[in-house]
């Protein structure tokens, strides 16, 4: 009788492994807005259900513990004259790491309640537009081209000390391509693997295999060719399986060739939205939880949902928002013009 209870443990716990994931159908959805005055919002940092972090355009960071309903915010200026401009955030167990864009670039760590510039770029061209860390140790950012490469700095240490990859040690990239700071979220990793996404002149991602030490780049099929056109964001489910999306800014309705993904880890890309659903996104995140097939974006256009890994999609909400971060399968949270949003999926 003891054998016959251990198989039949063993059978349940078999199929329940293999069970095959059933995607949802979600045909709309509903954001409660939080109204954040003067600020314009591009770079949040979800931590869990009921805390989120965010980096605004005036200087501001605003934090809350209890979803959303009271807020802690603390405002940085650059010696009394310069206020930051931020649209990259990103946090350790630790610290949080906000950037600016634009001259000079400022690169912020918040940390016991103590803030401290830990990096400083001055040039004519310099604008970063977006920061993460790959684990409590190896963090990145990436910007404009400067002298005809990517402009990526790094960081070994946990954030104490930033160092700029030179352009020997980088793809070249054409005249007119760049990164967009539209959602903080043009740079994807996972494991060692890390991808950087561009548009204007060519719409291209930038690869890594060996956390920035060496570095590829490869073509996709996104609209490309002028400087609001090409990809805004990217994500990967695993080293293999990737998104990306975008389109033209100064024609956000308009929905050519601004959707592709990858099943090879970036070496090759396949449109899968040309002339159909949805039209220009700033962001694209994978559901966690639905093994690759959920997947939402978000623009000022509104928001959009596929339940198949990204190859058609349905609009569900006219809401619009310039980036989402998932916490769980069911939890979001959401940024936009003087706006938070948080959602949550039924």
């Amino acid at each position: 009788m003891h054998k016959l209870t251990t198989l039949l443990i063993c059978f349940t716990i078999l199929i329940s492994c293999t069970k095959e994931y059933t995607p949802r159908e979600i045909n709309n959805i509903s954001i409660n807005e939080i109204k954040m005055d003067s600020t314009s919002i591009r770079a949040i940092h979800a931590i869990s259900k009921h805390e989120v972090v965010f980096a605004g355009s005036k200087g501001d960071i605003g934090f809350t513990e209890d979803g959303g309903a009271a807020w802690k915010f603390i405002n940085i200026q650059y010696q009394d004259t310069i206020i930051p401009h931020f649209r990259s955030i990103t946090k350790t167990k630790t610290s949080l790491f906000v950037l600016s864009v634009a001259n000079p670039a400022l690169l912020y760590k918040i940390e016991n309640g103590a803030t401290s510039l830990v990096y400083k770029e001055n040039h004519p061209k310099v604008f970063y537009d977006a920061m993460t860390f790959v684990n409590d140790n190896v963090g990145i950012a990436i910007g404009d081209p400067i002298d005809g490469c990517t402009s990526i700095i790094m960081t070994t240490d946990g954030g104490n000390n930033w160092n700029k990859i030179d352009c020997s040690d980088l793809p070249q990239v054409n005249e007119g391509e760049a990164s967009f700071a539209a959602s903080n979220t043009n740079i994807s990793f996972f494991k060692n693997s890390i991808w950087v996404v561009t548009g204007g002149e060519k719409a291209r991602v930038l690869k890594s295999e060996d956390l920035g030490k060496t570095w590829s780049i490869f073509d996709t099929p996104i609209v490309q060719g002028s400087g609001p056109q090409g990809i805004y964001s990217v994500d990967f489910y695993d080293e293999n399986n990737g998104i990306v999306i975008g389109g033209d800014y100064s024609k956000p309705e308009e929905n050519k060739a601004n959707v592709a993904i990858t099943k090879d880890g970036g070496k090759t890309w396949t449109l899968v939205a040309d002339g159909i659903n949805p039209n220009y996104k700033s962001c694209v995140q994978y559901i966690p939880g639905t093994k690759g097939n959920e997947v939402i974006a978000v623009g000022k256009t509104g928001v959009s949902f596929s339940n198949d890994g990204g190859q058609t999609w349905k609009d569900v909400s006219s809401d619009s928002y310039y980036a989402i971060q998932f916490v769980d399968e069911n939890t979001a949270w959401l940024s936009g013009h003087e706006k938070i949003g948080k959602l949550e999926l039924k």
